[in-house]
């Protein structure tokens, strides 16, 4: 006992802290100083000039020039936790604004945003095709010869205020936006995103979105087979006839309580189903079949059926009124049955993309305007991927670190700046326990070449 509390006496302050008088007036210090390495990414792939080069706002909007410095306030305060447009004051604090390029104000911010039309927001998602190749080019992405895996979904982005353009209840009972999303398994960089209303359904202008994916990732240089996962809310012509156009393997969930499907899973002879590995001894199987989608239509097309059966937990109530619970995919995917499935079910990763946005920029859409929203949600995924590739610089051990540690343990470290002999210098905390990751991060940033 005794020994305890000395360990406790250890971990309190030898100071009275509620004693000790704080100040805000040191110039010289930075906030959040770890923005260093993927500022230094941004310039390294030149997003700003990217955003000058390539966005337009009508010439009657305001505050149209300097949109790459704006463009960089946004993704900067989103980098280090930002939300709102408010939260871009966080970058113009002691001597950020020296070291980030002069942050802009959120009401100068708020203008920008105010003049995008829809127009201007394509022009957005072009900047961030751009910087997808360039990233990938620099080696920050996946293996451009390898397969590739990408999961599409869509998500809620709720909202209180009753007059935001587009903001309606959708099928999840929700007020909000709808957008859609296209994730990298195992990098989980965003690919693609497009802001749509809260009540659109969730494969609406799904084919469009496959095709412009597809042409992302071939602009980008990656050469390997592609295979797309979805959700039972893609099933549609759209989506399928999109990757069989451009020989991109799918599989997507299909709802069982389509009549023709169910018929389908009905006539599986029982010696087909397959035991697979499950908590419940023999809760689960596995058994294959066809099915010919979209009869009598120009796009009728023979798939495999793959399909799941799982037995209801023993005493659940479920378990009164069934005797197995059913999930199943079609894919023109080749290989074993049992591999395919698992591997579809995999498609749940791409929720660990969508948590990441919503733990930063996507927590709110802050305009009450729609389409200042879809710019919100382009700069979002600029700011993700930032995250992403700047973690993928840090080493191999970061590369799966969510956001939330992205943040904490390397963005937050504060800095002094000095200047030295005309040059600027961060003077950071002795012995910050992360320090070795942001310096390789930046040793590998400052060897990427300029873009050609």
């Amino acid at each position: 006992m005794e020994s305890r509390r000395e360990g406790i006496s250890q971990m309190r302050s030898s100071h009275n802290l509620a004693a000790i008088e704080t100040t805000f007036d040191e110039d010289n210090l930075v906030a959040n100083a770890g923005l260093l390495a993927p500022a230094a990414l941004a310039q390294k792939l030149e997003v700003a000039e990217l955003v000058d080069e390539h966005l337009r706002l009508p010439a009657d909007a305001a505050g149209r020039a300097n949109g790459g410095t704006k463009a960089m306030t946004v993704i900067g305060a989103m980098l280090a936790g930002g939300d709102s447009i408010a939260d871009v004051d966080v970058l113009r604090a002691g001597a950020g604004g020296e070291v980030f390029d002069q942050g802009r104000a959120p009401s100068t911010i708020g203008t920008w945003l105010r003049g995008f039309i829809w127009a201007s927001v394509r022009m957005l998602d072009k900047v961030s095709r751009h910087v997808l190749a360039r990233a990938w080019q620099a080696g920050l992405g996946p293996d451009l010869d390898a397969d590739l895996t990408v999961d599409f979904d869509s998500t809620i982005c709720e909202v209180y205020g009753t007059a935001k353009q587009g903001a309606r209840f959708g099928y999840t009972k929700v007020r909000g936006y709808h957008p859609l999303l296209a994730t990298l398994a195992g990098t989980g960089e965003v690919l693609h995103a497009r802001m749509r209303g809260g009540n659109a359904g969730a494969a609406r202008g799904a084919g469009t979105f496959v095709r412009e994916t597809i042409s992302r990732i071939r602009q980008a240089g990656a050469t390997g087979k592609l295979t797309f996962r979805a959700d039972s809310a893609f099933y549609s012509r759209a989506f399928v006839t999109a990757c069989q156009d451009h020989d991109v393997a799918f599989s997507v969930t299909v709802k069982t309580g389509i009549k023709a499907i169910r018929a389908a899973i009905d006539q599986i002879p029982e010696s087909a189903w397959v035991p697979i590995p499950y908590w419940l001894e023999g809760g689960a199987d596995v058994a294959e079949t066809t099915y010919t989608a979209f009869k009598k239509t120009k796009d009728e097309v023979t798939l495999r059926l793959i399909v799941r059966r799982v037995r209801p937990t023993p005493g659940s109530q479920l378990a009164l009124d069934v005797v197995f619970d059913y999930h199943a995919i079609l894919t023109d995917r080749e290989g074993d049955t049992l591999a395919i499935e698992a591997d579809h079910r995999a498609h749940a990763v791409v929720e660990l993309a969508i948590r990441d946005l919503k733990a930063g920029g996507l927590a709110h859409v802050p305009s009450g305007i729609f389409t200042a929203n879809a710019a919100w949600l382009a700069l979002a995924v600029l700011s993700h991927n930032l995250a992403r590739w700047t973690l993928a610089a840090a080493g191999d051990s970061w590369a799966g670190a969510t956001t939330e540690t992205f943040r904490t343990k390397l963005v937050s470290m504060p800095a002094r700046l000095v200047h030295s002999a005309r040059r600027l210098k961060l003077r950071a905390p002795t012995n910050w326990p992360w320090h070795t990751a942001l310096e390789a991060a930046m040793v590998r940033i400052a060897a990427i070449p300029a873009p050609t």
